[in-house]
């Protein structure tokens, strides 16, 4: 039975090849978009899920309470130290403390290789290894990082470094200043874990790297590069934990205005809570999710659309099958057969667009995302769960419809529109077509507004042919100035900066402050952006009242913005000049002799922060240095050859501004190019169906058509026809689109401090676009239809 329903099938199929491409290409881009969408899903549900005792391994963070709340993964650096030692709870405590983009050389007879690991270098604590399942190939993970001066390396970071000499006891260098040996090799990390690091270096050594971060008095600050986790003991709760917390706080930080509330976070969210910097939004993955749901539904909407269509023309065969014994079922697992074909042939399609696709995914998402049907099961029961449901879902109504027809009228020909569904029901199924297409043209609309306005929105600053050039880390006050002057001496070179951190920038420093001699510090927190006297002249900074500092190697004088006199509640910037400021627990004090205009610090997605500007050269970073981009090559040439002279066992480096500033919005870009491929998918679908459907309608008016034609009918006349029924299903389709996707993208919105408003030519152009985009579907056929000699259309009848 099963081999004569494919039979029937397969010539079915040959005898309406354009209905089966149609059919068969819908759903194979559907599909495929489905695919790669649970391939990416899968891919970041599985992030770090490999640890033994996953579900007992969290992570300290902090909230940190003043005037908002402010979340950071981070703890004080002695807090896993005083936690392991006063309490049980933890059957394993491992503090890791993490620095990117560090120099790292090796000698090589009487060459040294120089390299820079972006992914920086970690101190870590051997227990650290006994909490997380990353396996040590070579070494004693119990012994490898006791010792000072001792690292460990990931199999792809030995082979890097020491290529195929067995690393274990070879040695390199950290910053040019720590020889460090080799004890052990680490497997690699696998693709699907959000730690990166490949060099571990002994917790020991971290004193000899950085004496504040070893400390186990500096409890006054957080630095985002000191992490905390524990392997809690089975009977363990986390109430428990985080009831005994609060006692840290009252220990030694009993004064603080910034009230540290220390939480534990599960493994489980660590990837995807973005208030400490998860990097994939759970929300996103939904938004994908339903994306590919709804492309799937449109496929099928397209299926029915057209099987519908087709049925008058299949009335006779189902007719003489019911007159030869058929039965209801018979015939509905008869054209479920038929649905089943096209569904397995689409999904095979799909796999291969999938496998084409999935380089430009990786790419997008920064992932390694893999399609293996052999070897994951779970993308294998996707895609026969797929396949099922498609198949029953698109094949069900169809196969009902022709199973339903009376023989003796099938046989007689007078099957009408009503006994197929009618018009109605495909009406419904196009208005939701369009619907789906039209929700996803505006939040494409939306989300393009909103990058556009965030990157060229007027930031209070200038951020164009700026060049960002990292200091050596060996670099000193005298070697700064001296740089300094030499790329201002170099012609095209407009203005040169030193500094730690430009105006926008993801890196912060942010302290307590005291204002005006007053005994409490102030409930807000102060981004400090350390800078020289050419500052503000390099980015183009407006004063609104006051004068610029001098110039200065330490904190004589400082600058604020307009955030920081309304945070104070005075009416005029003038009213906070000659006031004393002091930082960082009073080590840093001085007048306030200016205001600067406000100006966005970080992403459009918060607000402006108050800001201090001041004098602390111990705290440089960076050469900022604004060039004529006319002269640019020869000018970045001299750049680097005048830093490379300065610093000839460090390697070069630099950014520009303007690209920095853009990586606020990677996420948003991701999602913008996502949805512009999918809203273009949902629209090839669409106009697939509309394409076959319009056939099917100028078959069946071929004869209503040439009589309007002999009566006079205009072409006009004849394509308002077919012009005035989409026209309406498209309005009608954007009234209940419309809502939603205002509704949507009002939400996505929230998550931006300043944000476009959505106004009507967001609708305009989606309706306009849509009208346009159904208009070229249809307008071939139509033409078609009214060019048609009547004599012809005529006789056919």
């Amino acid at each position: 039975m099963l081999k004569n329903y494919l039979k029937i099938a397969i010539r079915n199929l040959q005898r309406n090849k354009v209905y089966a491409l149609i059919n068969i290409m819908g759903l194979a881009l559907s599909m495929s978009c489905g695919i790669l969408i649970f391939a990416l899903v899968k891919y970041h549900l599985s992030f770090d899920n490999f640890h033994q005792n996953a579900d007992r391994i969290y992570r300290i963070v902090t909230e940190q309470h003043r005037d908002n709340i402010n979340y950071t993964y981070s703890v004080p650096n002695p807090l896993g130290k005083a936690f392991r030692n006063d309490y049980t709870f933890g059957e394993k405590v491992a503090r890791i403390c993490t620095f990117d983009d560090q120099l790292i050389s090796v000698k090589q007879g009487a060459e040294v290789k120089k390299f820079k690991e972006e992914e920086g270098i970690a101190f870590t604590e051997t227990e650290f290894f006994d909490i997380f399942n990353y396996p040590l190939l070579t070494g004693d993970k119990k012994t490898a990082l006791t010792e000072p001066n001792t690292a460990i390396l990931t199999e792809h970071a030995a082979k890097k470094l020491f290529g195929d000499t067995n690393p274990v006891n070879q040695t390199f260098k950290l910053d040019n200043r720590i020889e460090l040996k080799v004890t052990g090799v680490l497997k690699d990390l696998p693709a699907n874990t959000d730690r990166k690091t490949e060099i571990y270096v002994s917790y020991p050594t971290l004193k000899a790297y950085n004496e504040w971060f070893a400390s186990d008095d500096s409890w006054g600050g957080i630095s985002s590069s000191m992490q905390c986790f524990t392997l809690l003991r089975p009977e363990i709760t986390v109430a428990q934990v985080e009831k005994v917390m609060p006692d840290y706080v009252k220990k030694y930080r009993p004064n603080a205005k910034n009230v540290h509330h220390y939480k534990l976070q599960p493994l489980a969210e660590m990837h995807f809570d973005a208030r400490f910097d998860g990097p994939m939004d759970k929300k996103n993955l939904w938004i994908l999710s339903f994306i590919g749901f709804f492309l799937i539904i449109t496929a099928c909407v397209n299926f029915i659309n057209l099987a519908t269509a087709q049925a008058l023309k299949r009335s006779k065969e189902v007719g003489i099958r019911k007159v030869l014994g058929s039965v209801r079922l018979q015939l509905f697992w008869q054209f479920l057969a038929e649905t089943g074909l096209i569904t397995v042939l689409g999904a095979l399609i799909a796999l291969v667009l999938a496998f084409i696709a999935l380089p430009y995914l990786n790419t997008w998402f920064n992932t390694q995302v893999t399609i293996n049907l052999l070897q994951d099961w779970q993308l294998s029961a996707f895609l026969a769960v797929l396949v099922s449901i498609v198949t029953f879902f698109s094949g069900s109504y169809p196969g009902l419809i022709l199973a339903g027809f009376q023989p003796v009228l099938a046989l007689k020909g007078k099957l009408s529109q009503q006994n197929i569904g009618g018009f109605n029901t495909r009406r419904t199924l196009i208005i939701t077509q369009f619907a789906i297409s039209q929700v996803l043209i505006i939040g494409m609309v939306v989300i393009a507004n909103q990058i556009k306005y965030a990157q060229h929105s007027d930031l209070g600053f200038q951020k164009d042919a700026i060049l960002l050039i990292p200091m050596a880390s060996d670099t000193d006050l005298s070697t700064q100035k001296t740089l300094k002057n030499q790329f201002a001496a170099i012609s095209g070179v407009e203005k040169v900066s030193t500094f730690f951190t430009a105006p926008a920038s993801g890196s912060s420093w942010n302290t307590s402050i005291k204002f005006d001699n007053r005994s409490e510090e102030e409930l807000f927190r102060v981004s400090i952006k350390a800078g020289d006297d050419q500052y503000l002249s390099t980015f183009g900074l407006e004063l609104v009242a006051g004068r610029n500092f001098f110039p200065a190697d330490s904190m004589r004088e400082c600058l604020v913005n307009e955030a920081f006199v309304r945070k104070l509640n005075f009416k005029s910037p003038q009213d906070v000049i000659g006031k004393k400021l002091a930082l960082d627990g009073g080590r840093q004090s001085g007048p306030i002799v200016g205001v600067v205009k406000d100006f966005h610090d970080q992403s459009f997605h918060q607000d402006i922060n108050p800001i201090c500007i001041t004098t602390i050269s111990g705290n440089y970073d960076t050469y900022g240095v604004k060039i004529n981009m006319n002269n640019a090559k020869s000018i970045m040439a001299t750049l680097e050859k005048n830093w490379t002279q300065q610093h000839p066992d460090q390697i070069y480096e630099y950014k520009f501004l303007d690209a920095s500033i853009a990586e606020f919005y990677e996420t948003e870009d991701i999602m913008l190019k996502l949805i512009q491929t999918f809203s273009g998918i949902a629209i090839f679908i669409g106009c697939l169906g509309l394409y076959g459907l319009v056939s099917f309608m100028v078959s069946q008016k071929t004869k209503e058509i040439g009589i309007r034609k002999v009566l006079g009918g205009s072409m006009g006349h004849i394509l308002w026809i077919f012009g005035k029924e989409f026209s309406r299903l498209i309005l009608i389709a954007f009234a209940l689109a419309a809502p939603l996707a205002w509704w949507l993208m009002h939400n996505w919105l929230q998550q931006f401090k300043y944000h476009i408003n959505i106004g009507l030519e967001v609708f305009m152009l989606a309706v306009a676009s849509t009208f346009i985009v159904a208009l070229l579907t249809v307008g071939y056929q139509s033409i078609k239809a009214a060019l048609m000699n009547p004599v012809k259309s005529l006789k056919s009848e």
